[in-house]
């Protein structure tokens, strides 16, 4: 899938360097040095939000992008921009700089900050978290030690039906605490190559 207006933000940010675009919530996450400042959803332009920011869009009348999970509304911090900031380019890029900054400092304040859940952990979620208690990982600290790899196995073991990969490059990337897309093929051959070694 791809829009215009994903097109237009590709090419009106390509001054700013590594801006890449990923599916998200439904619609394309806009990065630049892997840290997410953007979205592009429904063919409108949204811009991440926090404290230095949201007050101005909430007093330009933006508004937040929503989404269902599980049937309830979600809210995120990504809000609409005026159409009109296509043409007033300097608004637009200083509002971006800006949503850049907020973006990269989330980033390394969740670098910083190590969870003390396994359900918190990037990829994660509360039925992963049941899923190891159930074959006794059942700390952040013991999913570490464990290794992608061989938490995998275990859970591969527990359970009847063949597991999707994706469980593993989603355990991996809790681990490096990267989302489980940025995997690289080198390195998820190296996790395949020991659950051969281990199988």
């Amino acid at each position: 899938m791809n829009t215009p207006t994903l097109k237009n933000t590709l090419k009106f940010f390509e001054c700013l360097d590594s801006v890449t675009s990923r599916s998200m919530f439904g619609g394309f996450g806009i990065f630049c040095d892997q840290a997410m400042f953007a979205l592009v959803v429904n063919n409108h332009l949204h811009l991440r939000a926090g404290q230095k920011n949201e007050a101005d869009f909430k007093r330009l009348y933006m508004q937040p992008y929503v989404y269902k999970k599980r049937g309830f509304p979600v809210i995120t911090k990504y809000y609409s921009v005026p159409e009109i900031w296509w043409e007033q380019t300097d608004v637009m890029m200083d509002f971006a700089t800006r949503a850049l900054d907020i973006a990269r400092d989330d980033k390394q304040v969740k670098k910083t900050k190590i969870p003390n859940r396994i359900k918190d952990l990037p990829n994660l979620r509360l039925a992963t978290e049941r899923m190891l208690r159930k074959v006794g990982i059942d700390s952040v600290d013991k999913l570490h030690n464990q290794g992608s790899a061989r938490a995998y196995q275990a859970l591969q073991n527990s359970h009847d039906d063949l597991l999707s990969l994706k469980l593993l490059w989603a355990l991996e990337g809790a681990i490096k605490g990267k989302h489980w897309s940025v995997i690289t093929p080198q390195r998820r051959d190296e996790l395949l190559q020991t659950l051969r070694l281990k199988a």
